[in-house]
């Protein structure tokens, strides 16, 4: 068995362990997913992945598995314009069938291949396969107008395996197979198909270490639907991200981050921000500005966290240059640590 630990993002990181059974079923989820897609095994992919655990990982079985499966693994973990560059680089001579790795990352790409007139929507990619992060709609747009392929989203973690896939009709299809699905209620109560609610998994191959009932943090909704793929897998039909991708406002409304998010979102010159609810009464914005940036934006995100959270809140925005990942490796936009 393999010691693994998740990144630690809503508190404690939970140290766990995965025998060879479990790591089996999870690369048969993936792989069954992307050959919805139409890519299959030995086709080339390139990883974009910034888990210090991958990263460190420089063994002979993972020298092998990426030579017989024509994997490349990019540690897109410092994410520099000059680093950018030289991941494009390494797109345009992989040529992968597939891209995989967190949206937020893949955008940055994007983004970054566009700002410099660089062409990648002709290297072959069929799909771009997103997971670990809540995937949001300009993330979307930006990797598929850039690389001219689909986003195909993946739900899932290390922790409690490879829960749903996105198909090519859009239905998100649990592995059924081996996961079970709950959505409770804030008293761990069984909630039903179409109600919003915690998702807590059970594993069936994780027998050496069992992973039953377990809390994942994020919210989401189970579907009554059938999928118009065909495909008889149950379907999640939201996945709202983590408890902490939530805020409350002084009256105690709980808001989705997205409500801040789009703010800044709008607002020229923002390159880069990230959202930190400190308490209930106190919120900080950190921003990375370019040169288009107006000093007056400031009023108006005030103003509008304002109104959104209470006009007796302090918010408090401070500028950098550079806003770091987690130490799980993923980009949050938004943490709150008040309790919904």
């Amino acid at each position: 068995m393999a010691r693994f630990n998740t990144g630690g993002s809503s508190g404690e990181p939970l140290i766990f362990y995965i025998g060879r059974r479990r790591v089996s079923h999870d690369v048969a989820a993936k792989w069954r997913a992307t050959r919805w897609w139409g890519v299959d095994i030995g086709d080339p992919e390139a990883v974009i992945w910034g888990s210090p655990i991958e990263l460190g990982a420089q063994d002979k079985i993972r020298l092998v598995r990426d030579k017989l499966l024509r994997t490349h693994l990019i540690p897109a973990f410092e994410m520099s314009a000059e680093k950018v560059d030289g991941f494009i680089r390494q797109l345009q001579r992989i040529k992968p069938k597939m891209l995989f790795g967190y949206p937020s990352a893949l955008a940055h790409i994007a983004s970054r291949a566009e700002q410099t007139g660089v062409r990648v929507d002709g290297l072959g990619v069929k799909v771009a396969f997103v997971t670990s992060e809540r995937l949001y709609d300009h993330q979307r747009e930006k990797i598929e107008s850039v690389f001219g392929c689909p986003v195909a989203n993946g739900y899932g973690g290390r922790d409690a395996g490879f829960i749903a896939h996105q198909c090519p009709q859009g239905g998100m299809h649990i592995t059924a197979e081996d996961i079970i699905v709950e959505i409770v209620d804030k008293d761990g109560k069984p909630l039903p198909k179409g109600e919003l609610g915690e998702i807590v998994v059970t594993h069936l191959a994780t027998r050496d270490f069992p992973f039953i009932r377990y809390r994942t943090g994020d919210m989401g909704i189970l579907s009554e639907k059938i999928c118009g793929c065909g495909r008889g897998l149950p379907l999640l039909e939201e996945i709202q991200g983590r408890t902490t991708d939530f805020v409350v406002a002084l009256d105690g409304t709980i808001l989705h981050g997205l409500a801040l998010i789009y703010v800044l979102r709008d607002l020229e010159g923002v390159e880069a921000f990230k959202i930190t609810q400190e308490s209930l009464d106190k919120t900080t914005v950190q921003i990375v500005k370019s040169a288009n940036y107006r000093e007056d934006a400031e009023h108006k995100i005030v103003a509008e966290f304002k109104k959104r959270l209470g006009q007796a809140v302090t918010v408090n925005i401070e500028y950098t240059d550079y806003i770091p990942k987690e130490r799980s490796g993923k980009f949050r936009y938004v943490i709150s640590h008040v309790k919904p």
